[in-house]
């Protein structure tokens, strides 16, 4: 994985991005549509415009948008993710390309576990959980989806212990700037 700086235009809308996202998300729980739209909108559009000095940009905008929502979608039929989740990590792609979304992806999976492993132990639901990753992966061996028996797997049930993931998308997408600047000087 290579980490590089998107050009400075695609930076500020990407950070503007996540931020208003994590807001919505930390407030009411979901991520408007009109704001992924948007995101995608501005980021197609700027890649396109930007592909006339750095040739790629636009197409690579397209693999990000493309292959952002189908990793996403994925999670989101496994019930792991909302479906705003997956509106706003395609945005993403469509801001930064297919090589920024992928470091963006794994960043925002390690820093979204580490959150995830702090709030199980706050919570006191650590044995809880491992017996819930021992079933959902009995039942992936399986072919079923957990959250068939289990409603508590279900992200979209309130009984569910979950995290604002438009706020990790941020967390994940400012570190990955921040360590691309570290690495691109």
């Amino acid at each position: 994985m290579t980490f590089s700086l998107p050009p400075p235009g695609v930076e500020a809308v990407l950070i503007a991005l996540v931020l208003c996202a994590a807001v919505y998300d930390v407030r009411y729980r979901r991520i408007p549509n009109w704001l992924s739209l948007a995101g995608v909108l501005i980021g197609v559009a700027l890649n396109a415009f930007l592909d006339r000095n750095r040739p790629g940009m636009f197409l690579s905008s397209l693999l990000g948008l493309a292959i952002a929502f189908a990793v996403y979608f994925v999670l989101y039929a496994l019930r792991a993710m909302g479906a705003g989740d997956v509106k706003l990590m395609a945005a993403v792609g469509a801001v930064v390309g297919w090589p920024n979304w992928f470091g963006i992806f794994v960043v925002t999976a390690i820093i979204g576990g580490i959150m995830a492993m702090i709030l199980v132990v706050a919570r006191g639901r650590v044995k809880k959980t491992f017996w819930n990753v021992a079933f959902i992966l009995s039942e992936l061996k399986g072919g079923r989806p957990a959250y068939m028996r289990r409603e508590e797997l279900d992200v979209k049930n309130p009984k569910a212990l979950g995290l604002p993931h438009g706020a990790v998308i941020a967390v994940g997408t400012i570190f990955f700037l921040a360590l691309s600047a570290h690495f691109t000087r």
